[in-house]
């Protein structure tokens, strides 16, 4: 009677225990399964990440910078004494002529140099004066000796000759014949050294004259330095223009070679471009260029490319091929954008954040009709201002995020709202 129910007993405990045992597989493997899954993909708003759309055609190549008008014609006028400021005369924005004094310094110590240095001319003028009157004289004197040394020896060659005459027909004795022969001989050389007095008397005069007119330049130079010293006491414009700026305070007090004022020619002014380095590389003298004023557009050309980098940018100057506006000056701050080639049949896309042209880096794309974007490698060339061109990686008609992706660098998938 008992041993049927315990065999019912047995076989169900045997089927229980199999249906733990399964169970507990069960909920494993799917345990095991939801660690393998990839946590889910989070959702972003299509406007958070600027999408836009791979293309193939033709690229126009653009480079773009900050920049600000420089004046072509430009001075800085500084001092060349020590000086104190007396009056600041005209304030930046005014109008100036070459001979407007701007500033007015002060140091009584170069005024009075410079008086002094001028009494030193004038003695020194004086001197040179006398000494050439003298020298003059002593020159005279010479001049009369020698005239008179060749009188008498023409006189004495007279003589000789007609006693020569006299001595053949026996008139004059032989005795008497040969000393008129000597003196006259004696008398021609006399007046031979004379000559040579004179010529040695002539060059030591030249000599003494331009020593001393030598002297006298050097004086006449010091005088013009400290003239100009006096005279930069009054610092002028130097050229018809515009006063930039005066960095000077009355009663300052000013060292040699510091800034007074400057002054730049308005009408005469380009822009000076600051463009990325990693931009830069394909620049060249020439090319057409585009300035934005705020309030319009004017073109213009490149006409010089810096060959430094100074703070990761290469500084471009720019041309204006048009006349500027009215509200156009000096230091005005602009944007200018540089056309540097026509690529054709190129795939490109906008300018992801962070894309540098002849680059590899990953970005979000997202198939045609589809609202996952998933992360890919792509392969950049090229870069213009707003766009780049696709090398590899990416298709015409892919969806790509152009926005900053860094908060969402540990996903592989987004999904577009």
């Amino acid at each position: 009677m008992d041993r049927p129910r315990i065999a019912k007993d047995f076989k169900f405990k045997r089927q229980k225990l199999a249906w733990v045992v399964g169970g507990f597989i069960a909920l494993s493997a799917v345990a095991f399964a939801i660690a393998r899954l990839e946590p889910g993909a989070p959702s972003v708003a299509r406007e958070q990440l600027y999408l836009d759309e791979v293309k193939e055609g033709t690229l126009e190549r653009k480079v773009r910078g900050p920049g600000v008008l420089q004046p072509r014609e430009a001075r800085w006028l500084s001092t060349r004494v020590d000086a104190r400021v007396d009056r600041v005369l005209l304030r930046a924005g005014e109008t100036v002529e070459p001979d407007d004094i701007i500033v007015q310094l002060s140091n009584p110590e170069v005024e009075r140099a410079a008086d002094a240095a001028a009494l030193e001319v004038a003695a020194a003028r004086a001197e040179y004066a006398a000494a050439r009157l003298e020298l003059e004289s002593q020159r005279l004197d010479r001049r009369s000796s020698l005239a008179e040394a060749r009188a008498n020896a023409e006189s004495a060659r007279l003589q000789s000759v007609a006693e020569e005459r006299a001595f053949k027909t026996g008139a004059v004795s032989e005795l008497q014949f040969a000393r008129s022969k000597i003196l006259a001989t004696q008398l021609g050389e006399r007046a031979v050294i004379e000559e040579q007095r004179l010529a040695a008397l002539d060059a030591a005069v030249g000599a003494q004259l331009e020593a001393r007119m030598a002297r006298l330049r050097q004086q006449e130079r010091a005088l013009e330095e400290r003239r100009l010293a006096a005279d930069s006491l009054q610092v002028r414009a130097g050229i018809a223009g515009v006063v930039q700026s005066v960095p000077v305070q009355e009663g300052q007090q000013l060292q040699p070679g510091a800034n007074v004022a400057r002054v730049a020619k308005p009408d005469t002014l380009y822009a000076e471009l600051r463009i990325p380095e990693l931009d830069a590389r394909d620049l060249a003298a020439g090319q057409s260029a585009s300035i934005d004023m705020r309030d319009r557009l004017v073109r213009g050309r490149v006409v010089r490319v810096d060959p430094t980098v100074v703070a990761g940018a290469v500084r471009v100057e720019i041309d204006f091929d048009e006349t500027l506006p009215s509200q156009a000056r000096a230091d005005l701050s602009v944007d200018g954008t540089i056309a540097i080639e026509t690529l054709t049949n190129v795939r490109f896309v906008g300018r992801p954040v962070g894309a540098q042209s002849d680059s590899s880096t990953t970005v979000f794309r997202a198939r045609p009709g589809e609202r996952v974007a998933a992360r890919v490698p792509v392969k950049f060339g090229k870069a213009s201002v707003n766009q780049i061109v696709v090398l590899e990686g990416l298709e015409p008609g892919d969806i790509v995020a152009l926005a900053d992706t860094t908060q969402w660098s540990g996903k592989d998938r987004l999904v577009i709202d």
